[in-house]
């Protein structure tokens, strides 16, 4: 088993920091990283953080769309994919994904139920689930709802593809330890 996780950011995060304490080695990637064709990375899975689209934290969102290929072929070929909430009213924030995603943004707590039993209701263990911290919704998308409010407003969206798994997610919170290690560990590593 490996575990080695890319985290895509402007610069260095306290993120990192967990998913090292889970066991798996982490590498930053900035947007210039992202956007370049000629950096390639391994890895098992990669993280897009919350606030991504929204340009008072973040310049990723044109790096990401730069490398809309490269993602859909890491995911296709086995990466996982965990992409949380844009941060800010933008509708387009997630159009560099290969299905269609809207987002909603409106921070607040939620209650989170879940659709049915899979291994990524981990990504909340531990917190308490009447009441989790989140950025927005997703009223529309492309892929299954996984955990939802009682309302019906997605919180967590799971989208098989190739023999890979992208998930997008508003909780605004990190992912559980639990959710991490699995996460983070694979057979192999995928060419980026």
């Amino acid at each position: 088993m490996t575990g080695r996780i890319g985290l895509f950011w402007d610069n260095p995060l306290m993120f990192s920091r967990l998913i090292e304490d889970c066991g798996a080695a982490c590498e930053s990637v900035n947007p210039n990283m992202l956007a370049s064709p000629f950096w390639r990375g391994r890895f098992v899975s990669v993280i897009v953080p919350t606030g991504f689209a929204n340009p008072a934290y973040s310049n990723l969102l044109p790096a990401l769309r730069a490398a809309e290929g490269r993602i859909r072929r890491f995911v296709e070929n086995g990466g996982r994919l965990l992409v949380f909430g844009a941060g800010g009213s933008r509708e387009d924030a997630y159009d560099w994904l290969p299905f269609p995603v809207t987002y909603s943004f409106a921070y607040g707590p939620r209650a989170v139920r879940f659709a049915g039993e899979s291994t990524f209701n981990s990504l909340f263990s531990g917190y308490d689930l009447d009441a989790v911290e989140c950025d927005g919704s997703f009223p529309s998308h492309g892929g299954e709802t996984l955990a939802a409010t009682p309302g019906g407003e997605a919180l967590l969206v799971g989208k098989p593809l190739g023999d890979g798994m992208i998930l997008v997610t508003s909780i605004h919170e990190y992912p559980s330890r639990e959710f991490l290690k699995k996460f983070s560990c694979g057979d192999r590593e995928t060419l980026f």
